[in-house]
C-alpha cells in the first residue's frame, strides 16, 4: 500500500501544480487582454484628439481646454496601462523598462536595451549619490 500512497500522493502534487500553472497563464491571458483593450482606447483618444485639432485650425477655433482634456485622459490610460504591464512583468519576473518598455530581469538595475535606470523608486528616495557626493567619496591626488 505504501507505493500506491506514493503515487497518488505525486499525482496529487502534479495535478496542483498543472492547476496553479493553468492559473497563472489565465491571469496573465486576462491582463493581456485588458493591457490590448486600453492600447486600443488611447489610439482612439488619440484620433479623437486630432480630429480636434484638425476641426479647430480649420474653424479658428480655440480649443486649448479640450486639447488639455484629451491628453490628461490619454495620460490617465497610459498610467493604467503601466500598471497593467507592470503586473504582466511581475507574474513573469520581469521588470518593464519605463523608457523604452523592454522586459528585464527583476534584479537587473538598468534597462538592457536603452540603459535606463530601472529602479526609479531608488533614486526618488535619495538613495542614489548626486554628483557633488560621489566627487567627495573619490580619493585626493
Amino acid at each position: 500500500m505504501g507505493l500506491f500512497e506514493d503515487v497518488v500522493l505525486n499525482a496529487k502534487t502534479a495535478v496542483n501544480a498543472v492547476g496553479k500553472k493553468a492559473g497563472q497563464f489565465v491571469d496573465v491571458s486576462k491582463l493581456r487582454l485588458n493591457a490590448a483593450s486600453l492600447s486600443n482606447e488611447i489610439g482612439k483618444r488619440f484620433e479623437a484628439l486630432g480630429r480636434i485639432v484638425y476641426d479647430s485650425q480649420k474653424k479658428g477655433e480655440n480649443t486649448d481646454s479640450l486639447v488639455a482634456e484629451c491628453i490628461s485622459s490619454i495620460d490617465d490610460l497610459y498610467h493604467e496601462l503601466d500598471a497593467v504591464n507592470d503586473q504582466i512583468a511581475a507574474s513573469r519576473s520581469q521588470v518593464v523598462c519605463r523608457m523604452c518598455g523592454e522586459e528585464n530581469p527583476a534584479n537587473a538595475v538598468y534597462c538592457c536595451k536603452c540603459g535606463h535606470k530601472l529602479q526609479e523608486e531608488d533614486a526618488a528616495a535619495g538613495e542614489t549619490p548626486d554628483a557633488e557626493e560621489a566627487a567627495s567619496d573619490e580619493p585626493q591626488a
